[in-house]
C-alpha cells in the first residue's frame, strides 16, 4: 500500500504501513435500515465482531431499527444504536426503546446525541438528558458513546465558539469518572487529520480523558461529499474539498479518506498516548466500498459469510 499526497503538518513524512494499519484495527462503521438493507450478508464485507452503529435518523419507525439490530447482533456484530434525544417524546418511550432492544438483540451499547432536528418532539432535548434518566445505569449499559465536533457545532454554540459543547464535555467527562460504562467520543466527519489533532488536543488540555473514535467518510464522489459536509455542519475541513473539487484531475475521480487517515495514524503514532484511538467510519459513498477500502488499506481480514 502506498499513501499519497499526505498532507499534515504533524508529521515530516508519510507513515508506515503498519502505522495506518494499527489506526485502521478495531475501526466502527455507521448505517441506516434503509441502507443496511441493501446489504445482503455484512460478515461478508466487516471483520467479525466489528461495531456498527445504528443510525436512527427522524422518522425511521423504530420498528425499522428494531429489525435491523437484530439482524446485525445474529450475524456476529457489536450494534450500537443511536438515541436521538429530540426524537424521543419521553422517558416512558425511551425506556420502551430500550426494552425492545434488548429483547430483540441483547443491546447494551449506544451513542447518545441531542438529534438532527431543531424543535424536540418532548421533554428531552439533549445527550446529558438521556444520561441524566439513569435508565442506561438500570438496564446496564456497558458502552455509552457520545457525539464529538472537532470543528464546533453552530446549533449549540450559535456563535461559533465552543463554550456550550466544553461544558456537556466536562460533564460527560464527569459522569464517566462515576459509571462502569465505558464512554467514548464518537466524531463527526472530517477531512483534514490537523483540525481533529488540535481538537483532541485542546479537550485533553481541558481534563477530558474519554477515547476519541475520529470520523472520517467512506469512498465516495466529491459532489456527493460536498452536499453531506454542507448539511451536516462540517467546518474549515471542507476547504480540503474545495481546493480538490478545483482540480480538473481530481474532480471527477471518487475522493478516498487516505491523506486523513494518514495523518490520524502519523500523528498516533507519533503520540502514543493521544486520546485519537480509533476511526468511526461514515460510508456516505456506500457500506461496501467503504468497508473494501478499510480492508484494502491495512484493515483487519474479512472471513467468508457463512453459507
Amino acid at each position: 500500500m502506498t499513501i499519497l499526497n499526505f498532507g499534515s503538518k504533524h508529521a515530516e513524512k508519510a507513515p508506515k504501513t503498519g502505522e495506518v494499519s494499527a489506526m485502521i484495527e478495531g475501526f466502527s462503521i455507521e448505517v441506516m435500515p434503509r441502507t443496511a438493507a441493501k446489504v445482503e450478508d455484512f460478515r461478508a464485507i466487516l471483520p467479525q465482531g466489528t461495531r456498527v452503529y445504528i443510525a436512527h435518523i427522524d422518522g425511521t419507525p423504530i420498528e425499522d431499527m428494531l429489525a435491523t439490530a437484530a439482524r446485525l447482533h445474529a450475524e456476529g456484530f457489536d450494534v450500537m444504536p443511536h438515541f436521538p434525544a429530540r426524537s424521543i417524546p419521553d422517558k416512558a418511550t425511551l425506556e420502551d426503546w430500550i426494552k425492545r432492544y434488548q429483547d430483540a438483540a441483547d443491546i447494551r451499547q449506544a451513542l447518545l446525541l441531542g438529534g438532527g432536528i431543531a424543535t424536540p418532539r418532548g421533554e428531552l432535548d439533549s445527550s446529558i438528558q438521556l444520561i441524566e434518566t439513569g435508565l442506561f445505569d438500570k438496564y446496564g449499559f456497558t458502552d455509552l458513546h457520545i457525539a464529538g465536533h472537532p470543528e464546533g457545532n453552530k446549533d449549540i454554540d450559535r456563535d461559533g465558539g465552543s463554550a456550550i459543547v466544553d461544558e456537556a464535555l466536562k460533564f460527560k467527562q464527569d459522569y464517566a469518572a462515576r459509571t462502569d460504562a465505558r464512554m467514548a467520543i464518537a466524531t463527526q466527519f472530517a477531512f483534514d487529520a490537523d483540525a481533529v489533532i488540535a481538537w483532541a488536543e485542546r479537550i485533553a488540555d481541558m481534563g477530558i480523558t474519554l477515547p476519541i473514535h475520529a470520523g472520517i467518510a467512506g469512498p465516495a464522489k466529491l459532489q456527493t461529499l460536498i452536499q453531506f459536509a454542507l448539511s451536516c455542519g462540517v467546518g474549515p475541513s471542507i476547504g480540503v474539498l474545495q481546493k480538490r473539487a478545483r482540480d480538473i484531475t481530481k474532480l471527477l475521480v471518487p475522493y478516498e479518506p487516505t491523506d486523513v487517515v494518514a495523518g490520524l495514524a502519523a500523528h498516533k503514532a507519533k503520540n502514543p498516548d493521544s486520546l485519537i484511538s480509533r476511526l468511526h467510519v461514515f460510508p456516505l459513498g456506500g457500506i461496501k466500498t467503504a468497508a473494501n477500502w478499510m480492508a484494502e488499506n491495512g484493515g483487519p481480514a474479512v472471513r467468508a459469510a457463512a453459507g
